[in-house]
């Protein structure tokens, strides 16, 4: 099923605006008319499916435009489920995004959940100018764990492109996860539950990036700090604390003119992990966008 959804945010009267909202079966938008308080300038978008998730085959994409000054958050209000696949058929999700000058957009939605034998793709594409700002969060569960799957899905590929002026790349990511015949995606993983990335972008976003690059640095060295007795006595007696993988692993690194990007990436082995870290690392947005992402 093909599906389309347009949203252009401008300033009128010096707020960012919605100015037009268009969207089709099964696609929806849920604007509301002010979250967070009322001097705070940012229009939040609520992007949701009929049914409450993804069904075999659907193809829907959504173009975004935010104009100059505007600040704009696109979330979820729940995970994004896909469905099981009927035969070889894939969904597939596509948004394109136009950030202007000075701009602010916030993708910060829920986490994808794949159910067994899902095959879902999903491509994002940001066009940025020199001093647009963006955050992007990208992440997947293992599945549906009360129900006993954990990477039971056949594919899951997410493709992340930021383009500036003239369609320079500056960002260009792509995460597959595809059933193998040698080795599930399950014995791949291991015991992690989460894959998560998060783009900071802009300079607007500059003292979170700076955040999140120390947290990051502090986080690893708890993980991955060897306990304060004899490293020899470790390795002799192989003790289980010593070899225990890190319930949590997360990177950062900058990339683009003058750093002006980071990406943080991070596998976990609970959601709740991930959701903690997101509330924490982005908790200073929320005066640029009214409230804490994932509160």
């Amino acid at each position: 099923m093909k599906s389309d959804g347009n949203v252009v945010v401008e300033k009128v009267g010096g707020r960012s605006t919605v100015t037009r909202c268009f969207s089709k079966y099964p696609l929806k938008f849920i604007i509301p008319n002010k979250v967070g308080p009322s001097k705070t300038d940012a229009v939040w978008i609520y992007s949701l499916t009929y049914g409450g998730g993804i069904v075999s085959g659907d193809s829907i994409s959504c173009e975004l435009t935010i104009g100059e000054g505007c600040t704009t958050v696109l979330t979820t209000q729940a995970s994004t489920k896909v469905y099981k696949s009927m035969g070889s058929k894939c969904s597939e999700q596509a948004l394109e995004a136009r950030i202007g000058s000075d701009a602010i957009l916030a993708v910060v939605p829920d986490p994808v959940t794949c159910f067994s034998t899902a095959r879902y793709s999903q491509k994002q594409v940001f066009r940025v100018v020199s001093d647009s700002n963006l955050v992007i969060v990208d992440w997947i569960t293992s599945g549906r764990h009360e129900s006993g799957e954990r990477w039971d899905f056949d594919l899951y590929k997410s493709t992340n492109r930021i383009l500036l002026e003239g369609d320079l790349p500056l960002f260009l990511d792509t995460v597959l996860l595809e059933r193998g015949s040698i080795a599930s995606i399950a014995e791949r993983m291991q015991d992690y539950q989460v894959i998560a990335m998060v783009v900071l972008f802009g300079p607007k976003m500059k003292h979170i990036q700076n955040q999140v690059q120390e947290d990051v640095k502090k986080i690893m060295s708890e993980q991955l700090r060897v306990p304060s007795s004899s490293l020899g006595h470790q390795i002799m007696n192989k003790s289980k604390h010593y070899l225990m993988k890190p319930s949590f692993i997360a990177s950062a690194s900058v990339f683009g003119p003058k750093g002006i990007g980071v990406v943080v990436r991070i596998a976990a082995m609970t959601t709740e992990s991930v959701y903690k870290f997101l509330q924490q690392q982005l908790a200073s947005m929320e005066p640029l966008i009214g409230v804490s992402p994932y509160r």
